[in-house]
């Protein structure tokens, strides 16, 4: 995978925090995995740009993702949890999640997930936010999501796979292939009991639907970020540094207790 510091063409236009929620939620939804019955809707408005207040109240039904954008708000003093900057520091990591300290995001896990652990399960999840955790979707995935999701699942056996199609992927599109890209993907690999990212290596990704996509525009060596297999957005340079980052700084905290 080639370095984040390379020159990548400069997505489109930025859309409002509304809508690249949609995007981003859109993968999962699809598949029934989280948030209201609502794929139309999310795709529609994901795509099209469109009505940003229906978009709000089904952001709201998303249980998983919400409380995440309610804290990286109030922390950062922001009134709106589907401001725009909220919304990738979700998704991706930026700047925003560094003023969530260790004893406020303890103190939401705590009111989330306590009464759903028992006491050897909570310990384990109590001590990430001293140990670098933030509230970015790659520690949901990598920290609560196998504790909680897989064991309500049954789908330990795929534990691996899971994570990786859940966590937002990175990927340097290669060609267009229908309605799918063949994209250089950098996966999550377990070696020698613990998490890392291997090797880019091709993958085909859904991106349209009916002619429509997300990422309407994407040229061979852009950059794009995927979501259960599906083609969310373009990633400027600093996107994608970014989410590089947070996203190994999250397997960092992961491995702690593997």
């Amino acid at each position: 995978m080639p370095s984040p510091t390379e020159t990548l063409a400069q997505p489109a236009a930025p859309v409002s925090g509304p809508v690249l929620f949609a995007r981003y939620a859109f993968g999962p939804n699809r598949l029934g995995y989280c948030g209201p019955d609502a794929i139309e809707e999310l795709f529609g408005e994901g795509a099209m740009g469109g009505d940003d207040r229906a978009l709000r109240q089904l952001a709201r039904s998303f249980e998983g993702a919400w409380p995440y954008l309610e804290l990286i708000a109030r922390a950062n003093g922001e009134a709106d949890p589907l401001d725009r900057r909220v919304v990738e520091a979700y998704w991706l990591g930026n700047p925003l999640l560094e003023a969530v300290g260790p004893n406020l995001f303890g103190a939401s896990l705590a009111s989330r997930f306590r009464p759903r652990l028992g006491a050897d399960g909570w310990h384990w999840l109590a001590a990430k936010p001293a140990a670098g955790g933030v509230p970015v979707h790659a520690f949901h995935v990598l920290d609560v999501f196998p504790r909680i999701g897989l064991l309500r699942s049954g789908s330990l056996d795929r534990a691996l796979e899971v994570m990786d199609s859940c966590r937002i992927r990175w990927g340097r599109v290669l060609e267009r292939d229908g309605d799918s890209l063949v994209v250089n993907v950098v996966p999550l690999l377990m070696a020698k009991g613990q998490l890392e990212l291997g090797p880019a290596r091709p993958e085909r990704v859904q991106a349209w639907r009916d002619g429509v996509a997300f990422v309407d525009g994407v040229l061979p060596g852009d950059v794009i970020a995927i979501h259960w297999s599906w083609a969310c957005d373009r990633l400027s340079a600093e996107q994608l540094s970014g989410l590089m980052s947070w996203t190994s700084r999250e397997i960092a905290v992961a491995n702690l207790t593997i």
